[in-house]
């Protein structure tokens, strides 16, 4: 090797064409992983994850958000991929979703976007499955959430992502007895400051949610939920801890909690109300 020049190290496990990654092929093994726990953490308590055409796919008529109710893992022939595309609009159509939801990971064939701008679904969210780094630790403000505290999870949550405060109560009420589920908050004198959600199954955890009051924002609550999520999956034996971001904002909130990027995820939607009953 010549003297005096400066060597480019190449880390095997990145992109080379964007070393911000996880190179393609480990990138499908993550997301495989990641998938298989997000799809059995949204059939809490009673849904069902099974296969529409060549999708896997979750449908939880109890769960009021997406999380509960979408397809992934596309992985077929383009013809095979369209079909499965139309027939997941009438799933979900079926069981009262107003929309189809899809996310698009390395599980997914990579002609998905145009295959999908021609079935009439639309690319609405580019997100970053992050994988947890750091150390972590249960900071002395989180404290696991009990039944007592349902009333003010749902009073936050419902402000933040839904309007149905019953169904939402429900769903929270069956993952509070679900030992692969994780619910944490921050007290905000009598009522509740700030929430995080999480799952864990099979040696992977997932942060799900985490959502604070306005008021407490800013003042590190969040971060102290996020990396004591982390530590409490970990505690329940997950040896990969990951999770889903928004691109930008997000991104460097789950940088500072210990995360580093692992592989794109772009969740794809269609409208199908017109076929409801």
């Amino acid at each position: 090797m010549p003297r005096g020049k400066a060597v480019e190290l190449v880390d095997p496990l990145r992109d080379p064409d964007d070393p911000e990654l996880l190179d393609p092929y480990q990138a499908r093994s993550l997301a495989i992983l990641v998938e298989g726990a997000r799809l059995a953490s949204g059939a809490v308590r009673y849904g069902k994850v099974g296969r529409v055409g060549c999708a896997a796919v979750v449908i939880n008529r109890e769960n009021p958000l997406p999380s509960g109710n979408f397809g992934c893992a596309l992985d077929g022939s383009s013809v095979e991929v369209a079909s499965t595309l139309l027939q997941l609009e009438q799933t979900f159509a079926d069981v009262g979703r107003a929309e189809a939801v899809v996310y698009a990971s390395p599980t997914t064939v990579d002609e998905i976007e145009g295959i999908a701008d021609d079935s009439g679904w639309y690319a609405v969210e580019e997100l970053l499955t992050v994988v947890h780094r750091g150390t972590a630790s249960v900071a002395s403000e989180v404290r696991r959430a009990v039944d007592t505290d349902l009333p003010g999870i749902v009073e936050l949550l419902s402000d933040e992502l839904v309007g149905n405060r019953e169904r939402l109560s429900r769903w929270l009420g069956h993952r509070m007895d679900d030992p692969r589920c994780l619910l944490l908050v921050v007290d905000d004198g009598d009522r509740i400051g700030g929430f995080a959600s999480g799952f864990a199954e099979r040696g992977v955890g997932l942060v799900e949610q985490c959502v604070v009051r306005p008021a407490r924002r800013r003042r590190g609550v969040g971060r102290s939920l996020v990396v004591s999520a982390a530590a409490a999956l970990r505690s329940a034996g997950a040896h990969l801890v990951a999770s889903q971001v928004d691109e930008g904002p997000g991104e460097r909130f789950a940088e500072a909690c210990g995360f580093v990027a692992a592989y794109p995820v772009t969740a794809y939607v269609r409208r199908v109300d017109e076929l409801l009953d």
